[in-house]
């Protein structure tokens, strides 16, 4: 079990990614703070020791895209709509660049989660291979078909 100070420095230190990641998978801020909750909870649980800050990093991501699958795909999720849609209101946490956010969430899974690592994360192709359990070009294959999809839903232009 990690101590108090450990767990509040690995919030400190990837807490903003693993909410970004639960919103680009949950669309919603409450399931958002729950699986963080739970994430941060199971990092001071576990008795995994960390080779190295990458492998640190690369844990949590892993353990938040399960969370976020897990609810998901659990049977009270799949009966809810998220508050958002019923009141027609935005989630406070996608205010700026509300376009380009709505855009990325609007993307296959599959894509989101290549999108966000590379962009977001600053992962290359073959360390999203890793995480994802997929192979470095199907990364490729996945990053070049989001930036299709998102060039054809933003309208921008094909050199960049």
């Amino acid at each position: 079990m990690r101590g108090e100070e450990e767990a509040a420095r690995a919030i400190e230190r990837y807490g903003d990614m693993v909410r970004r990641l639960c919103l680009v998978h949950l669309k919603n801020p409450a399931d958002t703070e729950d699986i963080f909750q739970n994430v941060f909870l199971k990092y001071v649980l576990s008795p995994v020791v960390f080779e190295s800050p990458e492998h640190e990093k690369a844990w949590l991501i892993r353990v938040t895209l399960n969370a976020c699958k897990d609810l998901v795909k659990s049977f009270f999720r799949s009966r809810t709509v998220p508050l958002e849609e019923l009141l027609d209101q935005p989630a406070p946490l996608l205010e700026e660049h509300r376009e380009v956010l709505e855009a990325v969430l609007a993307l296959p899974p599959k894509y989101r989660d290549a999108v966000y690592l590379h962009y977001y994360e600053g992962y290359t192709a073959a360390e999203i291979g890793k995480l994802l359990g997929k192979n470095t070009n199907t990364v490729y294959t996945l990053l070049n078909r989001a930036r299709e999809q998102l060039r054809e839903t933003l309208g921008g232009d094909r050199d960049g």
